[in-house]
C-alpha cells in the first residue's frame, strides 16, 4: 500500500464558527479564507491556513448533522484528521481488502471540490481518519 502523502487538514468541531474566528485568527495567526456550505454532511466549513496546515472548523447546520451528535456527546474540540492521496477509490479498495472497516466505501463530495471516505475510528486507534483527493484545479 502506497503511503499518504501529506495531512490535507485537521477537522474542528465548533458550535460557531464566528465564534471561534478571534481565536484562530488573533492567538494562532492563522489566516481566515472563508467558509463553505456542505450540504451532504450538514456542515458549514470554516478555513484556516496556518503555515503549511489548513484547519477546519466544523459548524453544524442543524441537529442532524453527525457533527452536531458529535458535539453533543463528546463536546467541541478535535473531530478528525485528513490525509491526501492520489486516487481514492483504489485506496479504499486496498483497505476493504485488507479488512479496514471503512465508513464510506465509496467516495463522495467534500469541501473544496474534493473527494473524501472515512474510515471508522475502531480501524485507527480511536481516530476519526478521512482520506482527501483534491480536485485537479484545487
Amino acid at each position: 500500500m502506497k503511503p499518504v502523502k501529506a495531512i490535507n487538514h485537521i477537522g474542528i468541531a465548533v458550535n460557531s464558527i464566528e465564534e471561534q474566528r478571534s481565536f484562530y485568527e488573533g492567538v494562532l495567526g492563522a489566516e481566515y479564507e472563508g467558509s463553505e456550505v456542505v450540504e451532504d454532511q450538514k456542515v458549514t466549513v470554516g478555513f484556516f491556513k496556518l503555515q503549511d496546515v489548513r484547519l477546519e472548523l466544523l459548524e453544524p447546520l442543524n441537529e442532524e448533522s453527525t457533527v452536531a451528535k458529535f458535539i453533543e456527546k463528546k463536546g467541541q474540540g478535535l473531530h478528525h484528521i485528513a490525509y491526501t492521496v492520489d486516487d481514492i477509490e483504489a485506496r479504499l479498495e486496498e483497505l476493504k481488502n485488507a479488512e479496514v472497516r471503512l465508513i464510506d466505501e465509496k467516495p463522495r463530495g467534500g469541501a473544496h471540490n474534493t473527494q473524501i471516505a472515512f474510515l471508522h475510528p475502531k480501524s485507527s486507534l480511536g481516530v476519526l481518519t478521512e482520506l482527501c483527493q483534491p480536485s485537479e484545479d484545487h
